[in-house]
């Protein structure tokens, strides 16, 4: 992991788990004061039964003149409190030195027994497991919950790790595409105040080098700041795709490229600019993955737009990624992963088809439809 990663990974490791601690320890409380609030009730009723059934015994018992005998239950401890040892205890339902006491008259001073008194600690011993249990489960939902946070985390960085090492890619690709005709104009421009003249060649290298510096600054703006404030309207495509030619003629000439256009006059509803980086990025892809004396057919009619080149071609198992951004198919020639993305881009909201065709050491093809 890069430091952006950490950090990113950190915080949110960190505030989820903060915010399920809190969720577990309120739930746990919740959880806990319900459980604690049934066993209360489950004691206090378990008490009363005790007291009203050995209540019924002594009040049969002095009805019938038999010898009272009450049973034992296992826990619990009973007293039965004449009216002279009454006055030492209060009446009702509470905790007193570690037991749970129930204090009834129910006897109704029968046999002379004014409150009968049940206690118990088996409330306490109930209640201390609860807490473990409570404790137990509080624990293992914490390391679940943080075993989660891992795993979440790392599908949650996994996009923006692949983001990071795609713009990392991207800057160094543009970096260097930038330095060619960079260097290209400066040399162009060392060679020409050396000379005193200014001939053919070195206005053809400066030209060709800042075109292809527009074209990479019209690309790069069109990804970051295209809006889409502007409405698409009906324009013709044939003078836009004859003028992209003519100013990619310096470059194809340079490297002994010939370009045969066979084209119809007709009109699209499209941005113009859009329809400019259509054919441009298209045309300058040809070209740059084009081998020298070889050649590149255009062709625009009613129906569709081709563009077939001669160049390295592309793997089958690449063409699917083709237009993904930042994606490039090939290193042999520059480039910066941009240029069939803005094509996919452009089709899809202009409502254009796409056909890819391509073979290896052949050369590749692409078809616009305009009405699929």
């Amino acid at each position: 992991m890069n430091d952006l990663e950490k950090q990113s990974f950190y915080s949110f490791v960190l505030l989820y788990l903060t915010s399920s601690f809190i969720f577990v320890l309120l739930s746990g409380y919740w959880y806990f004061n319900a459980q604690k609030n049934a066993l209360e009730s489950e004691n206090y009723y378990k008490l009363t039964h005790i007291a009203d059934e050995y209540s019924g015994m002594i009040i049969k018992s002095q009805m019938k003149g038999t010898t009272l005998h009450l049973p034992n239950y296992q826990g619990y401890e009973y007293f039965l409190l004449s009216k002279k040892e009454a006055p030492k205890y209060k009446r009702g339902y509470y905790e007193a030195d570690g037991y749970k006491v129930l204090v009834s008259d129910s006897p109704q001073e029968h046999l002379g027994v004014k409150y009968i008194l049940i206690r118990t600690k088996i409330y306490f011993q109930k209640l201390h497991t609860l807490v473990k249990n409570v404790l137990t489960m509080m624990g293992f939902s914490f390391v679940g919950i943080v075993l989660i946070s891992i795993l979440l985390s790392k599908l949650f960085l996994q996009p923006m790790r692949t983001r990071v090492q795609q713009i990392e890619s991207f800057i160094q690709d543009i970096s260097h595409e930038l330095n060619t005709p960079i260097t290209a104009l400066g040399m162009s421009a060392s060679r020409g105040l050396k000379k005193g003249v200014y001939d053919k060649k070195i206005l053809t290298n400066i030209s060709i080098s800042t075109k292809q510096l527009q074209s990479i600054y019209k690309s790069l703006t069109y990804l970051n700041f295209n809006n889409q404030t502007q409405k698409a309207e009906l324009i013709a495509l044939a003078p836009i795709v004859e003028q992209t030619i003519a100013y990619y003629n310096e470059l194809s000439t340079a490297k002994q490229i010939t370009i045969m256009s066979d084209i119809t006059a007709m009109s699209f509803t499209i941005l113009p600019l859009e329809a400019e980086l259509l054919f441009s990025n298209l045309l300058s892809n040809a070209i740059k993955y084009s081998m020298p004396q070889s050649s590149i057919k255009i062709t625009l009619n009613q129906d569709f737009f081709l563009i077939e080149d001669e160049g390295m071609g592309i793997a089958k198992e690449k063409l699917d990624s083709i237009f993904t951004l930042y994606q490039r198919h090939s290193t042999l020639a520059g480039g910066f992963g941009v240029g069939l993305s803005i094509v996919k881009q452009i089709c899809d909201t202009a409502g254009i088809k796409i056909e890819v065709h391509s073979e290896l050491g052949v050369g590749s093809s692409f078809r616009l439809l305009w009405n699929p």
